[in-house]
C-alpha cells in the first residue's frame, strides 16, 4: 500500500489526525485508490474485525504498550473501513457514529453529566451497572416489538461469554440465587445427568468395541453437556471470574506445557507417539513444576540482554 502523502501530519492535533484518517480512508476507497480496499464490503471485513479484536486482547495480555498501540490502530482501521463503506451508501458517517456514542455516554451517565434528584445516589460500580440497565430498558421501551432485558446480546458472541452476559442480565432483574451454594448444587446435578447420558454410549470394559453411534443418544449428550457448561458459567459468575477469560488462560497454559513436552521429545530426536502416556506425564509434571518457580533475575542469567 502506498505511503500517505506529506500533507498528512503525524504530529497534528487529535481532531486533525482524525480528519486525516478519514481522508486517507476515502482516498483508498476512491477511483484511484487501492484495488483491494475498493473491493471490500462489510461482510468481507467481518473476519478481519474479529482477528484484530483478538490481537488487541493478546497485546493487553502481553503487557506491551507499543504492541497495544499498534493493534488498537489496526482495530480503528476496521471501524474507519465500515463507516467509509456506509458513508458511500448514504447510510451513516463516522461523525454519526461518534455523535451517537457521545450522546449515549452522556445519556447513560446522568450522575456525571446531569444534576439528578434520584433518591438512590450512584456511588459504586454496581450502582452504575443497575442504572445503565434501567436507562437502557427505558430506551428500548420506546421501540416497537416485544422488549426483553436480554436484548442486544449478540447471538454470534462466543458461547461462554454469551451465557455469562445472559446470566448477568437475568441476575440484575432479580432472577438469581442469593449465594453460590445452589449454583454449585445445580452444577453437580447437571454433571450427574451428563454421566447418565454418556453411560448409554460409552462401552463397558467387557464389551471391547465401541457401540454404534446412536443419534438420539448423541443429541441427549450434547444437550446435557450444554447444561453443564451453562451451570459452570453460573458458578464462575458467583466467583467473579469471566469464564471466557478463564478458559482462554487455561488453554494458553495447556499450550505452554504441551510445547515443553514436545521440546523434551525433540531433544531425544523422537516423536511424541514414541512414548507412553506415563512417560509424557513426567514431562508434563516437570512443566508444571517450572511454572511454579520464581522468575530469575535477568542479570544473573549468562548471556541475558536488556
Amino acid at each position: 500500500m502506498n505511503q500517505p502523502s506529506p500533507e498528512y501530519s503525524s504530529s497534528a492535533s487529535p481532531t486533525t489526525c482524525l480528519s486525516d484518517l478519514l481522508a486517507i480512508m476515502s482516498k483508498l476507497r476512491g477511483p484511484d485508490g487501492c484495488p483491494w480496499d475498493r473491493e471490500q464490503t462489510s461482510q468481507s471485513l467481518k473476519p478481519h474485525l474479529l482477528e484484530e479484536t483478538y490481537e488487541v486482547l493478546e497485546a493487553i495480555d502481553a503487557g506491551q504498550p507499543s504492541a497495544l498501540k499498534e493493534e488498537l490502530g489496526d482495530l480503528l482501521l476496521q471501524i474507519m473501513f465500515h463507516t467509509q463503506i456506509a458513508s458511500e451508501q448514504n447510510q451513516f458517517s463516522f461523525n454519526d457514529v461518534a455523535n451517537g456514542l457521545a450522546d449515549k455516554l452522556i445519556r447513560r451517565h446522568p450522575h456525571v453529566f446531569q444534576q439528578t434528584t434520584d433518591a438512590s445516589p450512584v456511588t459504586t460500580a454496581q450502582d452504575v451497572s443497575r442504572q445503565w440497565d434501567r436507562l437502557k430498558q427505558q430506551e428500548q421501551a420506546t421501540q416497537p416489538g416485544p422488549q426483553s432485558l436480554l436484548q442486544g446480546i449478540p447471538k454470534i458472541a462466543p458461547a461462554l461469554q454469551r451465557a455469562f452476559q445472559v446470566q448477568k442480565r437475568a441476575s440484575r432483574a432479580g432472577f438469581d440465587w442469593e449465594t453460590i451454594e445452589p449454583a454449585l448444587e445445580k452444577f453437580k446435578e447437571e454433571l450427574n445427568e451428563l454421566y447418565a447420558a454418556a453411560a448409554e454410549s460409552i462401552p463397558s470394559s467387557s464389551e471391547g468395541t465401541p457401540r454404534p453411534e446412536n443419534p438420539p443418544v448423541q443429541s441427549t449428550i450434547e444437550e446435557e453437556l450444554g447444561d453443564v457448561f451453562f451451570a459452570l458459567v453460573n458458578v464462575s459468575r458467583f466467583l467473579r471470574v469471566n469464564p471466557e477469560e478463564a478458559l482462554r488462560r487455561a488453554t494458553n497454559k495447556f499450550i505452554s506445557r504441551f510445547h515443553f513436552v514436545e521440546s523434551q521429545a525433540a531433544l531425544e530426536g523422537k516423536d511424541l507417539r514414541d512414548y507412553t502416556l506415563p512417560q509424557l506425564d513426567k514431562w508434563w509434571d516437570a512443566a508444571k513444576h517450572l511454572e511454579r518457580q520464581p522468575p530469575q533475575n535477568s542479570k544473573s542469567i549468562e548471556g541475558a540482554t536488556t
